[in-house]
């Protein structure tokens, strides 16, 4: 089993920035890739970015630029840096890891609004 943790989330004017962090615990040994998607009320879920463990990486058109993620394999974390957040931003972000399977987070909340 894998615990997925998701942490930073938050209320940000347009034009700010938040860090979201995922930590994994549990019983992991190597974790694959890892990633965000993200979900807005209405709205299909999205994905935003990934990286593998070697740290290549592959991001949503939608936020090109803007965000970038990051692992720690040594803390088996990821992290999403999001730098000039749009109003179509907000959305419950759910941070993914693959350990055999996939194993997704609770998620946290992102609210964009001035």
């Amino acid at each position: 089993q894998v615990q997925l943790v998701e942490s930073g989330g938050g209320l940000v004017q347009p034009g700010g920035s938040l860090r979201l962090s995922c930590a994994a615990s549990g019983n992991i040994f190597s974790i694959g890739t890892m990633g965000w998607y993200r979900q807005a009320p209405g709205k299909q879920r999205e994905l935003v970015a990934t990286i593998t463990r070697g740290g290549i990486t592959n991001y949503a058109d939608s936020v090109k630029g803007r965000f970038t993620i990051s692992r720690d394999n040594a803390k088996n974390t990821v992290y999403l840096q999001m730098n000039s957040l749009k109003l179509e931003d907000a959305a419950v972000y759910h941070c993914y890891a693959v350990h055999g399977i996939e194993y997704w987070g609770q998620g946290t909340q992102v609210t964009v609004s001035s």
